[in-house]
């Protein structure tokens, strides 16, 4: 479990594609802190790390991570939001994020709105409902609260957020453009509350 609150910006050292595709992520973090098998989320995607050194980790990412996920597009320089898993007794800033990406959107627009950036994203239709109006969302990996949702004239569903300066500097979102593609997660409790409407 994860709050979506990033807690490091890391960079992709290194990519081998052998089997799974193998990739290496240096940190700012302490890793003799990090255990072998520890949980970390890289922009949204709950990883497990497989090997570690003074100033990186390694994780294994699969086909089925790749084929969901935006993880297929980052390249050697890449950098990623990363946050350690949530202990017991740690402060709950965000919203409970599972790291279980469940769509790939597209940032549509990207504004100034004062001191703060302005994205619209695109979410597939199947998911749209699970999106709403100062409710969560995370996109690649940062708890954020919806601003609007609403529909263009290409019928796409869309939602807004709001990027305040310091979550711009303190995560890869100062670098994102219109036209990028971005890890989705939807709020959990929506999803089973929406469960729960069905039965």
């Amino acid at each position: 479990m994860f709050t979506g609150i990033v807690t490091d910006i890391g960079r992709v050292r290194a990519i081998e594609h052998k089997g799974d595709t193998h990739m290496v992520i240096e940190t700012a973090y302490d890793t003799h802190s990090i255990d072998i098998g520890a949980s970390i989320a890289c922009s949204g995607v709950c990883l497990t790390v497989v090997d570690k050194g003074e100033d990186w980790f390694s994780v294994d990412v699969s086909a089925e991570t790749l084929s969901r996920t935006v993880l297929g597009d980052w390249a050697p320089g890449s950098r990623i939001n990363l946050e350690r898993a949530l202990k017991v007794g740690d402060e709950l800033g965000g919203h409970i994020v599972t790291g279980h990406v469940d769509a790939v959107g597209e940032v549509i627009s990207r504004k100034p709105d004062g001191e703060s950036l302005r994205l619209q994203v695109s979410i597939p239709e199947a998911l749209a409902k699970f999106v709403a109006e100062k409710g969560s969302i995370t996109i690649n990996g940062v708890s954020l609260t919806v601003n609007e949702v609403t529909k263009d004239e290409q019928d796409r569903h869309l939602f807004g957020v709001n990027i305040i300066p310091h979550t711009q500097e303190k995560t890869t979102f100062n670098e994102i453009r219109a036209g990028d593609r971005v890890n989705l997660e939807i709020d959990i409790l929506a999803r089973y509350v929406a469960r729960m409407n069905e039965l």
